[in-house]
């Protein structure tokens, strides 16, 4: 398997990819995003087919609820796809101590100072 690209679904639903090392703000443009994260493709007969999906991007940190977009954009220019994130990253943002944490496991306590981490995504949040 190829190494991964970077993808973002930007806002107007297109797919953009780029290298694994780029950054997921500058493939967008700095703009907002439906969905990022790291992409894997495989050549089938006949067509390409996404191997591995996820959302990680610790740019925008998207929920794993952003899938839709990612099957939406993949659909509209013809690429097979799994179901769904083939692996998923759940990001919570601690409203105690402000940091972005990555949830394992189901733990959904903050690294950083212990704090229960909120169940609902809320990255976007100002107050975290």
């Amino acid at each position: 398997m190829a190494e991964p690209f970077t993808f973002v679904v930007d806002a107007d639903g297109v797919l953009r990819l780029a290298p694994r090392r780029s950054e997921h703000v500058v493939c967008a443009g700095g703009e907002a995003v439906l969905s990022a994260g790291e992409m894997s493709f495989r050549e089938e007969p006949g067509q390409w087919t996404v191997e591995e999906v996820s959302n990680q991007s610790t740019g925008y940190c998207p929920d794993v609820s952003s899938w839709p977009a990612v099957a939406k954009a993949l659909d509209r220019i013809g690429i097979a796809r799994p179901s769904g994130f083939t692996h998923e990253v759940v990001f919570r943002g601690c409203r105690s101590c402000r940091e972005l944490n990555i949830v394992r496991e189901e733990d959904f306590i903050c690294v950083f100072c212990g704090e229960d981490l909120p169940r609902r995504w809320n990255v976007t949040e100002r107050d975290r």
